[in-house]
C-alpha cells in the first residue's frame, strides 16, 4: 500500500524534527485534510521555535480567521508584518499587511 502524503510528512518530520519547512507542510496538509486543531498545534510550534518562517504566520492567521478567533488572527498577522518587514521581505510583508486589514472591516 502506498503511503499517503500526510504520512510521508509525519515520517519525514519525526526524521528531523527541528526542519520549518516539513512542519509548515505538514500543517498545511493537516489544515486542507480539515483536521484544523492538528494543523494549529503544528503552526503554533513554529511561531514558537521557527519566528523567522514568514509563511507560518499568513497561514495561521487565516486559520484562526476561519476558527473566528479573530483577535488571535490580529495578533499572529501583527507579529508576522513585523518580523517580514525586520528580514526585508516586502512580499510576506504586503501579503501580511493586506490580510490585517481584511480584519479590520
Amino acid at each position: 500500500m502506498e503511503k499517503t502524503r500526510l504520512e510521508m510528512l509525519r515520517e519525514a518530520l519525526d526524521a528531523s524534527p527541528a526542519n520549518a519547512f516539513l512542519r509548515y507542510g505538514l500543517a498545511m496538509e493537516l489544515k486542507n485534510a480539515g483536521r484544523e486543531e492538528e494543523a494549529w498545534n503544528h503552526f503554533q510550534h513554529l511561531l514558537e521555535h521557527h519566528p523567522d518562517y514568514c509563511p507560518t504566520y499568513y497561514q495561521a492567521g487565516m486559520l484562526l480567521v476561519k476558527q473566528g478567533r479573530r483577535e488571535e488572527a490580529r495578533r499572529v498577522l501583527s507579529q508576522g508584518v513585523e518580523i517580514a518587514g525586520r528580514l526585508k521581505n516586502l512580499h510576506a510583508q504586503s501579503e501580511l499587511q493586506a490580510a490585517l486589514d481584511d480584519l479590520a472591516d
